[in-house]
């Protein structure tokens, strides 16, 4: 008789979310008690989506993922607003803060990454623990700094958003569409600074302010000023630049610490095998943005956390842990490890910017072994970098060109030649020119948050889903940062319309 197996399983955001929906089947057949632990008292969230939260233009139980009463009915023990303090491998027990212990059979870290923050003079820094900050400067990373960030622009006051990526940008730019006077500050001479080169990101500035973002460039930041709450950042540069609240987004770090305790070996994340187990007796799993899965750090996006949960559900579904007091069991030599291959494209668009990039766009004009074209019409917002070798895309910045952005992106990730003359793909962007582009094929990416492909759209849709939404709980597509629900409605809408 097989016995019922412990899994608990610590943190529950979107990665957790989706592991624990694979595992319904066992909770449901009474083969797996599943635990889960929770230091946020919500369930799990979308957090792409807080900064729509913060600015009204969304509600903050539209981010839910999950359905905290179909997870219970079904028999999933919720551990909400509970903090796992320690784990005890040899007795496999996890303790927990005002709590009784929990017993386990097998034991998953999904304990995602917490926000960098900087060392700057009146920030309480301890990069391996929860920081507490001062009211009035977050970090955006919980519906709590969703909610006081909303206070803090209710009152019509002045954001500064830390950092220069495509977070902070994201951030920044839905505030100016809420109507709000955000001033990005960051340190290098241009946002994206990884990604743009001088040319693209001076018109990307130009883009950002035109949008109603301030731009406050070349910024060495050295500590903050309160005064019953955040009033200004200091500069060694711009001596002290005024604010009413400080939204900081330099970056996240996997949250190791716990792993660490117990004797896990840790570096950029909780260092595990190819099939993501974080021990040698195959017990202790870990995914996401806290994994550093064979060596490859984690790479922050919901795609390659979703293939891993949905990886490690058909495992532990499949491959029963031994009974407690039980050897544990080699993982069969010829059980495939999970896939969950990303891309390294970048898709920033909001207030009328459109910016995409990908691979390496360093060179010069006149580099024998790669061919660099750049075109630039900065009084229409249009700028692109590429850089081919034998004709093959291996990096781009395109900026107000997404038909010829989306045509890139196609060569890139397939690997296929351009045209002879780069100068070709221009014409998909002129209003003139009604030119087909080449259509994605059903293997193409369509969602970059979950990975799903247009072939999965496609088949959701031809199975019967007629909205959005139906699209998303069939394959994902549309559940991450929204970005292509367009496309999405543009494939529901060439079904026949019922009579």
């Amino acid at each position: 008789m097989k016995h019922t197996e412990r899994i608990v399983i610590i943190g529950f955001g979107p990665v957790a979310a989706s592991l624990i929906e694979g595992l319904l089947p066992g909770v449901s057949a009474g083969t797996i008690e599943l635990s889960v632990i929770s230091a946020e008292p919500e369930l799990a969230y979308n957090r792409v989506l807080l900064a729509e939260v913060a600015v009204g233009a969304a509600a903050a139980e539209h981010l839910n993922m999950v359905d905290g009463q179909r997870l219970r009915e079904a028999g999933v023990k919720l551990h909400l607003g509970v903090t796992a303090t320690g784990v005890d491998r040899s007795r496999r027990r996890v303790h927990l803060a005002g709590a009784a212990p929990l017993a386990y059979d097998r034991l998953v870290f999904a304990t995602g990454a917490r926000p960098v923050i900087p060392s700057l003079n009146g920030l309480n820094f301890d990069p391996h623990a929860e920081s507490a900050l001062p009211a009035g400067v977050l970090a955006l990373r919980t519906l709590q700094d969703a909610h006081d960030l909303q206070q803090i622009l209710s009152r019509r006051g002045r954001v500064l958003v830390l950092g220069g990526g495509i977070l902070g940008i994201e951030a920044a730019l839905a505030m100016a569409q809420a109507g709000h006077q955000p001033v990005l500050v960051h340190h290098g001479p241009a946002p994206l600074g990884r990604v743009v080169d001088a040319d693209g990101g001076r018109l990307l500035i130009g883009s950002l302010q035109a949008a109603g973002v301030e731009v406050v460039s070349g910024v060495k930041a050295t500590g903050i000023h309160t005064a019953q709450g955040f009033t200004g950042l200091a500069t060694d540069t711009h001596g002290i630049i005024a604010g009413d609240g400080l939204l900081i987004s330099t970056g996240v770090r996997a949250r190791t610490e716990l792993a660490a305790s117990c004797g896990l070996e840790t570096n950029r994340g909780i260092r595990t095998n190819k099939y993501l187990a974080a021990d040698t007796e195959h017990r202790v799993f870990a995914l996401g943005d806290c994994a550093e899965v064979d060596g490859h750090p984690p790479v922050g996006l919901l795609a390659p956390g979703w293939a891993q949960a949905s990886w490690l559900a058909g495992f532990l579904l499949n491959h029963r842990a031994p009974r407690p007091d039980g050897p544990s069991r080699p993982i069969p030599a010829d059980l495939p490890a999970p896939v969950f291959d990303t891309s390294d494209v970048l898709m920033l668009k909001g207030q009328g910017l459109e910016v995409t990039a990908a691979g390496d766009t360093s060179g010069g004009l006149f580099d024998q072994d790669k061919q660099v074209v750049v075109y630039a019409d900065p009084a229409n917002g249009r700028y692109l970098r590429l850089v081919t070798r034998d004709a093959v895309p291996k990096g781009f910045v395109a900026m107000g060109l997404p038909r010829t952005a989306a045509e890139l992106v196609l060569a890139y990730e397939r690997g296929t030649a351009l045209p002879k003359d780069a100068s070709t793909l221009l014409r998909l962007d002129d209003p003139a020119d009604q030119s087909p582009a080449v259509a994605p094929g059903p293997g193409d990416q369509l969602c970059r948050c979950s990975g799903a492909t247009y072939g999965e759209v496609e088949h959701a849709v031809e199975s019967g889903c007629t909205t959005v939404t139906e699209v998303g709980e069939s394959c994902r597509a549309g559940t991450g940062c929204g970005g292509c629900k367009a496309t999405i409605e543009q494939m529901l809408n060439k079904l026949p319309v019922p009579a």
